[in-house]
């Protein structure tokens, strides 16, 4: 079946991460999306190492499911082919500098005045407003205003960690895809399009107030400074590697007692409550940690699952792709590029029984659909040739079976 989104059209001119991920998200669920580059160079992420057939793993990861066109947006003819494209789209996508796309002249008003109905989604780093609005954003800088590198650092007196994953970047992708659907469902009830609005900061801020802002949460009894973590995390060594244990409740905590040969830990009154096992968690994680490094990972893993304590090994990213529990919920899918060559991927994550989408497509070369595109415009093979040679559309060319070509999953 083509997936719950089938239908919707999405005009996609973000970069990078954040945006190009958001909309990979809903190409896989069925939309089509058309992912306008700059003739020549496209996306940053096509220059980033680890390619195979000239496409990097992190474009091919973030770029499945949507054709691409090469457009100078800085040409009239540009503009003239993009207010085409919006005219009968739903949704259109961009993650410039505030300020930028009102001097190419497509933004929220512009393209409003082409298409009244049009979901148009603009995406920033810090915000639109205020004293950091316009500065050049990268991953790190909302990790360090947002206050996530203090939180992974586990105090405010120690120093600032950066989490070791684009998080802010994968988290407005996932932020930004769920707004579109919300505002496109209040369109189909008969509401209008709309501009909508998101920042990074926005969107870390709002992840970490569910759990991390605690302290700050009460405006007449704010903590401060936060008190510090446990100067030892859930991640225990054993004789021969490392494993996670999490015994938060009762239950749990009785059977790590007895899993690990340790009873007497019942009724010490340190650990005799949930509250005070969290007040003395130094103490109590120090005393696991000594117990599980007399047997290896897989024979804890095996006792503790016995005593109904939850557990997990920490694997390496080789071994992630080979446990039976990935393996078996079908989490990974292979397929076969037509450039790249055969690929390992993560399948569509939310699983629609009854509105399945079909397998991925694979993430499109520079500029490999601008003609067709074009031709769906109602453009001929003169006036498409007339915009080649005026730079209006970049200048490349592919083979018509590989540029047409689908995976194949298996």
């Amino acid at each position: 079946m083509p997936g719950p989104l089938d239908g919707f059209k999405i005009i996609d001119v973000s970069a990078v991460l954040s945006g190009p991920w958001a909309t990979d998200i809903l190409g896989d669920q069925g939309a089509d999306v058309v992912k306008v580059e700059s003739p020549g160079t496209g996306d940053l992420t096509r220059a980033l190492r680890n390619q195979s057939g000239g496409l990097a793993s992190t474009f091919l990861n973030i770029n499945r499911s949507k054709r691409s066109i090469t457009l100078n947006l800085k040409t009239d003819g540009g503009r003239e082919i993009l207010n085409k494209l919006v005219s009968g789209a739903d949704v259109f996508v961009q993650n410039f500098r505030p300020g930028v796309v009102e001097r190419l002249g497509i933004g929220y008003d512009a393209l409003r005045a082409v298409n009244p109905g049009l979901v148009y989604v603009s995406i920033s780093g810090l915000g639109e407003k205020g004293p950091l609005a316009r500065q050049r954003v990268y991953d790190p800088i909302v990790q360090a205003l947002s206050g996530l590198t203090t939180i992974q650092a586990g105090a405010d007196d120690r120093r600032p960690n950066l989490v070791r994953t684009i998080l802010p970047d994968k988290l407005t992708a996932v932020t930004a895809s769920q707004a579109i659907t919300a505002a496109l469902l209040a369109r189909e009830r008969g509401g209008a399009g709309q501009h909508v609005r998101l920042s990074m900061l926005d969107a870390v801020l709002a992840f970490l107030w569910a759990s991390d802002m605690g302290g700050q949460t009460f405006v007449d009894n704010q903590v401060e400074p936060q008190r510090a973590a446990s100067f030892i995390d859930l991640i225990y060594e054993t004789r021969d590697g490392y494993m996670t244990v999490a015994a938060q409740g009762d239950r749990e905590w009785e059977g790590l007692c007895r899993a690990v040969g340790h009873p007497e830990w019942l009724e010490d009154e340190r650990f005799k409550t949930p509250a005070l096992r969290d007040e003395h968690v130094d103490e109590r994680l120090e005393l696991t940690q000594s117990a599980l490094r007399e047997k290896t990972a897989k024979e804890w893993l095996g006792i503790l699952a016995e005593h109904d304590v939850p557990c997990a090994p920490a694997l390496t990213r080789r071994q992630v792709v080979e446990h039976p529990q990935v393996v078996a919920s079908g989490i990974l899918i292979e397929s076969d590029h037509p450039v790249a060559g055969r690929l390992r991927q993560t399948r569509t994550p939310a699983r629609f029984e009854g509105t399945p989408p079909g397998a991925p497509r694979g993430a499109p070369r520079l500029g490999e659909h601008t003609a067709e595109i074009l031709r769906e415009l109602g453009y001929d093979q003169a006036a498409i040739d007339a915009f080649r040679t005026a730079g209006v559309i970049g200048d490349e060319r592919y083979d018509d079976a590989k540029a047409n070509a689908r995976e194949e999953v298996s």
